[in-house]
């Protein structure tokens, strides 16, 4: 069992706060939905769990299985498992995804094997319908849907016990969107991890269904319910929360 808690959060950018005594506690086989209106925190969340120094915590604390995030570096809190796939993936000239990507998962196993690596790769690319696309450099010249995928792509590789997925569901198109939300429930239904999804939408959520909803507004959860609480703020919007 994973488990993610953060206790009375408090976090500055630039002096102003943007999160606000916030609770949440998320358990291997959960997936919890955040949702609420731009520049409220979701996407600060994301980052500060990763101890993102842009941030400043000025109270609080953030645990993964007994580890204290605020203390470590960011490399060492994804090698915990921890994944963030990010709301604009960065591109990288002259660094081709596959080198990206041993480079990541050679760093985190000891035992890394490169043919079963290589095979899993192609698969993947496949599955994706990017065949060929593993040799480009990373995320350069990609559609907004083709960086999204690449960063299932690299979720199925590192394997992580907890996923962070930042607007995962922006860019991408109807049948796109089918295809990354089943690869995600795929993935969560055959590993012991916990998901936390950050969205503004339903949509995504016809495919992955989740079992907490989380209203945040002025950098604090205001509501938790279930997956009828979505429904609800698809009829009344955030205003009137």
């Amino acid at each position: 069992m994973h488990t993610l808690k953060i206790k009375n959060l408090n976090v500055l950018v630039d002096d102003k706060k943007i999160i606000n005594d916030f609770n949440l506690e998320i358990k291997s086989g959960e997936i919890h939905v955040i949702m609420g209106p731009n520049g409220i925190g979701k996407s600060t969340l994301t980052k500060v769990i990763m101890n993102d120094k842009t941030y400043n915590i000025v109270s609080g604390t953030i645990e993964y299985d007994g580890h204290k995030l605020n203390d470590l570096t960011t490399d060492k809190i994804a090698k915990l498992g921890i994944f963030l796939s990010p709301q604009n993936p960065i591109e990288i000239e002259g660094v081709s995804n596959a080198d990206f990507l041993k480079a990541a998962v050679s760093n985190q196993k000891e035992d890394f094997k490169l043919l079963p690596f290589v095979k899993e790769v192609n698969k993947l690319y496949q599955d994706f319908d990017m065949d060929n696309m593993a040799n480009r450099y990373l995320n350069v010249g990609f559609s907004g849907g083709e960086k999204k995928k690449n960063e299932i792509i690299q979720m199925y590789l590192l394997k992580p016990s907890l996923i962070l997925l930042d607007e995962i569901d922006s860019g991408l198109d109807v049948d796109s969107l089918k295809q990354v939300g089943n690869k995600i429930m795929e993935y969560y239904q055959n590993h012991d991890c916990a998901i936390l999804i950050i969205t503004h939408y339903q949509r995504l959520l016809d495919y992955i269904k989740p079992d907490y909803v989380h209203i945040m507004k002025q950098g604090s959860i205001i509501k938790s319910g279930d997956y009828k609480l979505v429904k609800e703020i698809e009829k009344k919007g955030y205003n009137n929360w």
